[in-house]
């Protein structure tokens, strides 16, 4: 379990800042300045930007890395149960007394001054990545990508670009082109990128970056391909064919996320032993995830507990590709969302899936959607709702009327936390 001391840092760090997100790089450069600039110090920097799939595509790499002999780093954002999942250093993830004193130099070295929880807290990640030997950093943005706290350094080995859609418009714009421009803010002049599945218009403004920037693109269904035929992954670019098992990541969208995945692994030369295991051996909590041991899995019973952390309206759609595939049970839902987030959009496609959804206020956010917004939102686009007070009564409840079904906890990587908290 997470000790007290980093807890209380990281407490005080929330304190620093007024605003919880103000996208500029000056106090960033500042910090990382007085830390005597870590982010040039780092083993090469493999960039991930996007709306969906940044997780899961860097867990697929980092299993490709690994499995060819690599150490490598990895920051991620948000956690989920413990802070230390943000930070993995050469393969292992953060321990108390390491990130204590990181966070507490990082606090002394700010002196006071103005800084986001994100910024001084990617400052500490970026000087603990680089006082450790690894092969390989692994860098996921936090949000948008072109002043992005991790954006703070020109020397990139690769970029990756995974699926842009639309989301965090009040900070990112609200068109798909201007969301996608901001994404495209993780491409460095000469380095190549490398772009997941898009819309055409979100692709058009990637590709005239890349091109100002003399940066060498390497697009899904341009210069790579990646597809199913016959319960096989098929991924096919330059350097030849891979024909591979599915990915162990549920859902049609981990295999374009694995086409990617595959694709950077190519790209650093690993061979397809590596590859498979990209695709096979990647691990990432909260995506389609099967609980299958807890307090919350007992209760269940007969049940199956799922637990998935998308929230906007491509996840709701990836989400609901994924339930159409998943069996005869009946599904049902818990379902708690953030009050900036397009719940129509993201429950529209779940209405045909789910036989009723019970709506939860996400324990511990003050940005939750109320249970009842929630509810009446679901009841909108057609589904059976109602709320519950929290995830264990709306468990209960479905398990009692509905005792062999599916129960899909999903609508927020917050909720998925809680959630992993509370069935430990």
């Amino acid at each position: 379990m997470s000790g007290p001391t980093s807890d209380l840092i990281l407490e005080r760090m929330m304190a620093l800042h007024p605003k919880v997100i103000d996208l500029t790089l000056g106090r960033m450069f500042r910090l990382l300045e007085t830390l005597g600039n870590p982010q040039e110090k780092l083993p090469p920097i493999i960039h991930l930007a996007g709306t969906n799939g940044k997780g899961s595509t860097q867990a697929m790499i980092r299993a490709g890395l690994e499995a060819a002999g690599n150490k490598v780093h990895a920051y991620t954002s948000p956690h989920l149960a413990r802070f230390h999942e943000r930070i993995r250093l050469a393969g292992e993830l953060i321990d108390e007394d390491a990130l204590t004193a990181l966070l507490d130099e990082c606090y002394e070295a700010n002196n006071g001054e103005t800084v986001t929880y994100f910024e001084i807290t990617t400052a500490a990640a970026l000087l603990a990545f680089s006082r450790v030997p690894a092969d390989y950093t692994l860098l996921e943005v936090g949000l948008g990508g072109r002043v992005d706290a991790t954006n703070v350094t020109d020397d990139m080995a690769l970029s990756i670009i995974t699926p842009v859609s639309i989301d965090h418009q009040q900070f990112l714009g609200d068109t798909l082109p201007e969301i996608a421009g901001e994404k495209a803010g993780i491409i460095k002049r000469g380095v190549p990128c490398i772009v997941g599945p898009q819309d055409e218009t979100g692709l058009e403004v990637i590709e005239a970056v890349a091109a100002k920037k003399g940066a060498p693109l390497f697009a899904y269904g341009q210069q790579w391909h990646v597809g199913v035929e016959a319960g096989r992954l098929i991924y096919q670019d330059e350097r030849g064919l891979l024909d591979l098992p599915l990915p162990n990541l549920p859902g049609a969208h981990q295999v374009m996320n694995a086409g990617a995945a595959l694709a950077a692994c190519r790209h650093f030369g690993l061979d397809d032993a590596a590859c498979e295991a990209a695709v096979t051996q990647a691990q990432w909590p909260a995506r389609m995830q099967r609980l299958k041991a807890g307090p919350l899995v007992e209760l269940a019973g007969q049940a199956e507990l799922w637990l998935d952390g998308g929230h906007n309206a491509a996840a709701g759609h990836a989400l609901a590709g994924v339930l159409a595939t998943g069996g005869k049970r009946p599904t049902h839902l818990i379902c708690g969302m953030l009050n900036t987030k397009d719940i129509s959009g993201y429950l529209r496609p779940l209405a045909e899936h789910a036989q009723s959804l019970h709506a939860v206020s996400i324990p511990g956010e003050t940005a939750t959607l109320p249970a009842s917004e929630t509810a009446k939102a679901a009841r909108n686009v057609g589904m059976k709702a109602v709320e519950a007070e929290n995830v264990t009564e709306a468990l209960r409840e479905i398990v009692t009327d509905a005792p062999g079904s599916r129960v899909l906890i999903c609508g927020s990587l917050y909720l998925a936390g809680a959630v992993l908290r509370e069935n430990s």
